[in-house]
Order: C-alpha cells, then structure tokens, then sequence
C-alpha cells in the first residue's frame, strides 16, 4: 500500500476556516500520513522552557487544510484512525497560569493566585511514558484534535464544536473511525495535538503532548448527514457533544447517539430507555472554551 505523506508547506493553522488555500487534495479511499505538530509548536525541549514566555500566542498549531475531492455539504467524512507514532522521543506536559481545570481562568476568574507554572518532560521508553518513579503511565496514543471546517465562521483550534475540533477525547485513537460533518465543499480536515496519553478531563490543560505522524484512511459516505462528531470502535458507538455548561455538552452526546440508534431502527424513547440504563459518558476535556462529553454505547445493545 502506497500511503501519501502530508506535511504542512507553510505556516500551520491556528484556526479552523474555510478560507485558507488547501494544502493538497486527496481522494476518498485513499491513506495518508499527516505530520503534526505538538501543542507547544515543538517549542518546549527542556523545563526552563515556559509556554507562557515563549509562545506568543494560544498554542495548538493544525496540519491543514485538507481537500477531499467529492466532499459536499450534506455528507459525512469518515477518518479510520490507522496509526500515531511520535515523531521524536518525549513528551511535554505543564502547568500554565489561567489555563486547568483547578486554577482562575479567564472565564472562571477568582481571587486566588493562579497555579505556578512548570513544565514536564516525559522520556518515551517503549509502551511507557517516564517522568520519574512514580509517574510513569502506558502509551495511549490519541489524536487531541480533529475537524472539518465550519460553513461559515472561523474557529479557534483551542475550540471544540459540531464540526470536531479541539475534542482532547482518548476515543480518537488508532483502531477507531470519527465520523465528521461535511459543512463545505471539499470538508476541509483539519487535525494536530496528538498526545501520547492522558486522563479523563484533561485537568491542567495539557496532555502528554507529542508531535506525531498520523496514519489515516478517508472514507466519504454521500448524501448522509449528521450533526455532531461520532466515533465507532470495534465494539461501541459513541457521539460527542461541546458545549458550556458540561450538562449541555452530555444532552448534545446523548442526543445524538440517540438519532444514530434511530438510524438503526430504534424507537427514540426506547432509545432514550436504553441509554438510561446501560449508556455510559465520559469527559473529553474540562478546560477548553468548551467542555466535550463522549456518550457510549455498546454495539450488542444497538444492532437487531
């Protein structure tokens, strides 16, 4: 299999528009690999490093776009998440004053001081992530963020939403396919913020963040539209919702699993009956401009 290598010619994106020139077209069914930059712009090598005295603005830079050929408004963009390798051997992670998910922001401003800020370099060692003796976790690659294009505005690459975005949910991993919305001809896909792992909430704002080459496969299903990302592994089906406050971004995740049920042959409020019971949600992040909920379900419980 001849797989095409994607690099970003020029100035990576910052933001998630239809109105930058595409990078390269590709066909649907065809497989690349994207090369991607950490969140830090592979700025931070070492902990003297501080994001906030060397970055000059919001980090999270974006391989993109990419122009599908055929894509139209109305259909769905299916990516099947091959596989993520690091592209040097550690990983940075940090605390960054007005950034987390226990510290003043600036949406959730207080009088307390801001947590200190300090940077980790975690050595990548075969399947484990090192920082020291007691924190060492297992390799848990994921892409942080992934997105079409929305029809009309431009959105920060910090931002997730109905078009994907900055999701931080560890259920964008090799083995799985996410599906996103197709706003604009050609989709426009954006991804980066690849990360070697990370917890539930994503709780100081940084995963364990790593640039990466990021094997993909696109497929495009015409005519079928949906309203927010989903995700299907091997063994569940699973939707994400984006919003603030957090129990808008669960409604939005449980209702679209529900309208995916739906599609399957279900009665809505069976639907609903059966999430009540047996759905499960986790959190994507906690601390972007908006929160990502990921609800799930099981397939065995979908499929007649």
């Amino acid at each position: 299999m001849i797989v095409k290598e994607i690099k970003q010619p020029g100035k990576y994106s910052y933001v998630f528009s239809r109105y930058a020139e595409p990078i390269v077209h590709i066909e649907p069914g065809e497989t690349v690999a994207i090369y991607t930059k950490d969140a830090f712009e592979n700025r931070v090598s070492k902990e003297t490093d501080l994001p906030s005295k060397i970055l000059e603005g919001d980090p999270n830079p974006q391989t993109g776009p990419i122009y599908i050929d055929g894509a139209e408004p109305g259909d769905t963009l299916a990516a099947h998440i091959i596989n993520i390798e690091p592209t040097r051997g550690y990983a940075v992670s940090a605390h960054k004053p007005g950034l987390g998910g226990l510290t003043p922001t600036r949406s959730t401003p207080m009088l307390a001081e801001p947590m200190p800020e300090k940077v980790y370099i975690y050595k990548i060692e075969g399947d484990m992530i090192t920082y020291n003796d007691r924190m060492s976790y297992p390799w848990r690659p994921f892409i942080g963020t992934i997105a079409t294009a929305p029809r009309l505005e431009a959105l920060s690459a910090l931002t997730p939403f109905d078009n994907g975005g900055n999701m931080d949910t560890p259920e964008t991993k090799p083995g799985n396919i996410v599906y996103l919305p197709v706003n604009i001809p050609g989709a426009y896909f954006y991804t980066g913020d690849c990360h070697a792992g990370q917890g539930d909430g994503e709780l100081c704002g940084f995963a364990l963040e790593i640039p990466a080459k990021v094997t993909i496969k696109f497929d495009l299903i015409k005519g079928k539209s949906i309203n927010w990302p989903r995700i299907e592994s091997p063994s569940e089906f699973m939707a994400i919702g984006s919003a603030r406050p957090m129990e808008d971004a669960a409604r939005i995740a449980y209702a679209e699993l529900i309208e995916w049920m739906v599609e399957y042959g279900w009665d809505k409020y069976d639907a609903h009956q059966v999430l009540s019971q047996i759905g499960k949600l986790s959190v994507g992040n906690m601390v972007d401009t908006y929160y990502s909920l990921v609800a799930k379900i099981e397939k065995k419980y979908v499929k007649f």
